[in-house]
């Protein structure tokens, strides 16, 4: 499945870029919910060096994405509008 990204998304993404943390500063601070929304709840996860989110979709299932954190940075300005997700196990 294909999340486009939406304004909360976007807005997480922009809560990520404004605390100009490094990869390594994120690692040191790592929270699977640091970031919630109606849609998205995730975090930095240290093992995958990327943020991994859940999404909620309208129907009630949830899946499972992830990003780097130039993803992020990418995904803020609007120059990656999707993202790969799969159904959570």
């Amino acid at each position: 499945m294909e999340i486009v990204v939406d304004d909360q998304l976007r807005e997480i993404c922009a809560s990520i870029e404004a605390q100009s943390l490094s990869e390594n500063e994120w690692a040191g601070r790592e929270s699977d919910d640091e970031f919630q929304t109606k849609n998205y709840c995730g975090g930095f996860d240290a093992d995958e060096k990327a943020f991994c989110f859940s999404f909620f979709a309208p129907s009630g299932v949830e899946y499972w994405f992830q990003f780097s954190l130039e993803e992020a940075s990418l995904i803020n300005s609007g120059a990656l509008s999707k993202l790969l997700a799969r159904e959570a196990e």
